[in-house]
């Protein structure tokens, strides 16, 4: 009796061929491969770029910025309201030097000297209300790129906060200064402002919102 025969029923089992491999690479990578985990897919890294590295990414503006950008919004309005008052009084200035030139008869009257002074007025506010106008565009601008704006739109508003927050306090010093109370409330309202908005991008929720991912 042989067993080499493969039809004898008496022989050893027959060998069966080794199993596949599953999915991905098997435990025993070829060299040169990294072993891989599960399916044979690299883990995938944490998002950069936030403080501690493991940090969930932000899905909704935090509450120091919301209150940054209202206050930006605030501030608009007044510079809104302050360029067209400038562009008023600018506007009656000019007025009154046509009537000094009207009534001017020689070079050297008090008439024309009140409307050399009545041009320079009237260009030195319209000067003011550009600036005041223009300012209160950034401040609008700022404001409604907090929603998808990156590191540009964060250092912006940091020195932007700063500086309105260094002119605060020089109007409270001098509204300090003059002794009425009057005179202190608006330049106070403005420090605190300006220190809310400088403030909001730079404490780390501030800073994860804008370097979030964006797609």
């Amino acid at each position: 009796m042989s067993f080499g025969d493969p039809n004898n029923p008496y022989g050893p089992p027959p060998q069966q061929p080794p199993a596949a491999p599953g999915y991905g690479y098997p435990q025993q990578a070829p060299p040169g491969v990294p072993p891989q985990q599960g399916y044979g897919y690299p883990q995938q890294p944490a998002y950069p770029g936030y403080p501690g590295g493991n940090q969930m990414v932000p899905q909704s503006m935090p509450g120091l910025l919301v209150t940054a950008r209202v206050f930006l919004f605030i501030i608009s309005a007044v510079q809104i309201l302050a360029g067209l008052a400038w562009l008023y009084v600018a506007a009656i200035a000019n007025d009154v030097s046509d009537a000094a030139d009207d009534l001017s008869s020689t070079s050297d009257d008090p008439f024309s000297a009140i409307g050399e002074g009545g041009d320079i007025a009237a260009g030195v506010l319209v000067l003011i209300a550009l600036i005041a106008l223009g300012l209160a565009a950034l401040s609008i601008t700022l404001g409604v790129k907090f929603s998808k704006g990156g590191q540009g739109i964060r250092i912006t508003t940091v020195v932007y906060g700063a500086l309105g927050t260094i002119v605060g306090v020089i109007g409270l010093f001098v509204g300090l200064d003059s002794g009425l109370a009057t005179a202190v409330i608006f330049p106070l309202l403005w420090v605190v402002f300006g220190g809310i908005i400088t403030a909001a991008p730079v404490v780390p929720s501030g800073t994860a919102w804008f370097n979030r991912p964006r797609y």
